[in-house]
């Protein structure tokens, strides 16, 4: 078993929700992200999602493309994300990471280290969960039970879009968490109607046991505490990206705690 259900079962315990960052690795310096991990637990991070760099990401709005295009032209591939992942354990055994990305990096380490070699690498560097967002539930019964072999959990994005067929689908292969899309449209883009998203969460709870976070389109405090009113987590990556991406190398570290422990504090309060 990941990490994932053990940390959403202690915040639960404790009436809190789960802030969960969302970082380009390798992005903007190749050897930054661990130490940017780091710093995001100790200013109230949860789970961390860590961007596995890829030349055409469509789900992902310009901010994330161009964090992806620096971090590729910087060398970061996914063995480099693996490798980030396991400098980050050796200092720290107990935060969940989730690899987030598409198919074209995970079936080109494939292609390269043999067949099921990614679920058992992921594992082996300690990651704990994977958000394939080009993955549909009805086509990866097969890389869901790889994971689910190596204790990875498997994470699936829902939609303003998505029918209840589609939840049920989900419903039926995640753990981990289910990440819901608050708004139609690419990372970074629009306005976040929270209204909308109080009215999603209990059409995905009736399919979805799991826990239920949501993203695109967090920004700032406010908009954090009014989604954690009815979410069991909060994504923010965009708004991050935006923070770093013409920081100093010794700035990229505080930039992002000072934002995040605002966050922190919100959720809280």
């Amino acid at each position: 078993m990941s990490r994932i259900p053990a940390t959403f079962a202690a915040l639960a315990a404790k009436g809190r929700k789960a802030l969960i960052p969302y970082v380009t690795a390798g992005f903007p310096f190749a050897d930054i992200t661990p130490a940017l991990m780091h710093g995001m637990v100790e200013a109230g991070a949860d789970v961390i999602e860590l961007g596995v760099p890829f030349s055409d990401p469509m789900a992902d709005g310009p901010v994330i493309q161009n964090a992806g295009e620096k971090a590729l032209q910087l060398g970061v591939g996914m063995s480099e994300v693996l490798d980030m992942v396991h400098t980050f354990r050796q200092r720290n055994a107990d935060t969940p990471v989730v690899l987030m990305g598409y198919a074209n990096p995970v079936e080109h380490y494939e292609q390269r280290h043999g067949a099921g070699s990614f679920a058992r690498d992921a594992a082996a560097a300690g990651v704990d969960g994977v958000l394939v967002v080009d993955y549909p539930p009805e086509e990866c019964e097969e890389f869901a039970g790889q994971l689910r072999a190596h204790g990875i959990d498997l994470i699936f994005l829902l939609a303003p879009t998505s029918t209840s067929e589609r939840m049920r689908q989900v419903a039926a292969i995640a753990s981990g968490y289910v990440y819901y899309v608050s708004l139609k449209g690419v990372t970074g883009s629009g306005a976040l109607n929270v209204h909308e998203v109080e009215a999603m969460l209990p059409r995905i709870r009736e399919h979805v046991k799991i826990p239920v976070g949501v993203g695109f389109g967090i920004r700032d405090a406010d908009t954090a505490k009014a989604i954690s009113r009815v979410a069991d987590a909060v994504v923010i990556g965009s708004r991050i990206i935006t923070l770093i991406e013409d920081q100093p190398h010794e700035r990229v570290v505080g930039v992002t705690t000072d934002f995040l422990r605002q966050i922190r504090k919100a959720l809280d309060s």
